[in-house]
């Protein structure tokens, strides 16, 4: 079967376009010039939907104006919602790293449009004159407004997902917490023992410190709310009608049910990527604190005869190929390459943000992938996290428990009963002699054995607690 393609023209020249390709000329220049990652847009959907919402405002604004036919709005507007449902993404190939500002994805986006509103309206793909991508889609629009509303809009349903993923995987530590709030172990400081603790607060602590990164996380996010729409090229408003800003981001809210709002100064926020460096640095944190929960989701279940072996991951896969029976934490270890990325991310966006120049940052396009792919990675190791590793562990209770009984740890919470002299005679008895802390203090009769189990059970372990017990000597 022969290939049909039709011809289209710009600045450069004439091309040929398959004609079944809903992009154009400008989208093929962009596919042969920026061959850079394995990162293209149709893998990016919300993305995608973003510049679609965007089109579709501001065709509502240019109709209201007088400067869209009542068929070509019908049309564009058509073509708008069906990519928002997910339609036509294979014809969004370009790289997400590109030159210009983001240019091409930005005439990706006209041209699609254009060329699905021309069938909508019983024309052939390439017929311009009908609906053009530049003079109707792209009407009262620059790349340099248009494409950081679209990542805004984007980044801002991903933030959504990613924070039900994220307290998706708080609630699973949460819920063995409550499991495991019973089982006494000992706390460590340094890697070295200090003081009974319940496992459940370890990972009750988890939660929190991952609960505590929701805040920053929406707090850098609202920033995606405020957009430079009628901006046009360099924020002057050229090419735009009076008016169009503000009819534009009202149909943006419309459009969405979100609260967008124009910024105050269209100038300054035209260049200004920080919304993106912001939410690269909240990830971060966020990173940060989940490599230190998966560092020691390894360490607690390390050995596990040999180790600490507090508690067991779930066995995910054979860990050696020359080692039987040996099996590695690979779901923390994968986390903890995901967090790696994610702060290498935050580098690429902090390092592109300061790169702005004039009256526009051209490094925009490197700055959206990071961040997108930062929250695509999270949610999917948030996720593998949680559901092949963190609802399957178990506890080893009597491991637990034979720790703190062989700590010198211990001997911190006795002191306040026993006294310094007693507990300093203890613990130098048991670094000499091996013995527990636990037993020497029945050898020595200090206390009985109600009175010492009643010191280290659970409930006065984990709080501070007044004992009316008392020493025998």
């Amino acid at each position: 079967m022969e290939n049909k393609f039709r011809t289209e023209s710009d600045l450069i020249g004439p091309r040929e376009i398959p004609q079944e390709a809903l992009y154009g000329v400008q989208t093929l220049r962009g596919i042969e010039n920026f061959r850079i990652s394995k990162f293209h847009l149709n893998e990016y959907p919300l993305f995608i939907k973003g510049l679609a919402i965007t089109k579709m405002a501001a065709a509502e604004a240019n109709h209201q104006l007088g400067l869209l036919t009542d068929e070509q709005y019908k049309a564009i507007t058509q073509a708008c919602q069906e990519i928002m449902d997910g339609k036509h993404h294979e014809h969004f190939p370009v790289d997400m790293i590109q030159g210009g500002a983001g240019t091409t994805t930005n005439m990706n986006a006209n041209e699609v449009i254009a060329n699905r509103a021309l069938e909508i309206m019983g024309h052939e793909r390439g017929e311009y004159k009908f609906c053009s991508p530049n003079d109707h889609v792209n009407c009262a629009q620059s790349t340099n407004d248009a494409y950081p509303t679209a990542i805004h809009i984007g980044m801002w349903y991903s933030h959504i997902r990613l924070i039900e993923h994220l307290e998706q995987i708080i609630a699973a530590f949460d819920k063995k917490g409550k499991e495991f709030d019973g089982i006494v172990k000992m706390g460590r400081t340094q890697l070295e023992d200090a003081v009974p603790m319940t496992l459940g607060q370890t990972f009750h602590g988890f939660a929190s410190i991952l609960r505590d990164e929701i805040k920053h996380l929406d707090e850098a996010a609202a920033d995606f709310l405020t957009v430079n729409m009628g901006a046009t090229a360099i924020a002057t408003g050229i090419c735009a009608e009076p008016g169009y800003a503000e009819k534009c981001v009202k149909a943006l809210c419309d459009i969405t049910g979100l609260e967008f709002r124009l910024s105050d100064d269209l100038v300054g926020a035209t260049s200004d990527t920080s919304c993106l460096v912001g939410y690269a640095s909240a990830m971060k944190r966020l990173s940060v604190k989940t490599n230190k929960i998966c560092n020691d989701l390894r360490l607690l279940a390390s050995g596990p005869r040999c180790g600490l072996g507090e508690f067991n991951l779930p066995a995910m896969q054979p860990g050696s190929s020359i080692m039987p029976g040996k099996v590695n934490p690979v779901i923390p270890e994968v986390m903890n390459q995901i967090c790696y990325k994610v702060i290498g991310n935050e580098l690429c966006v902090t390092m592109s943000g300061e790169a702005a120049q004039m009256e526009l940052n051209a490094m925009e396009p490197v700055m959206a992938q990071c961040d997108f792919e930062s929250v695509d990675l999270l949610i999917n190791g948030f996720d593998t996290l949680r559901t092949r590793c963190v609802e399957g562990i178990t506890a080893n209770a009597d491991k637990c428990m034979e720790n703190v009984h062989k700590s010198i740890g211990i001997v911190t919470a006795l002191n306040p009963v026993i006294g310094y002299k007693n507990s300093t005679k203890i613990a130098k008895e048991a670094l000499e002699t091996g013995k527990s802390v636990y037993d020497l203090v029945l050898e020595h009769d200090i206390l009985s054995k109600e009175d010492l189990d009643t010191i280290l059970s659970p409930e006065n372990m984990i709080k501070p607690v007044k004992l009316d017990i008392k020493p025998k000597h």
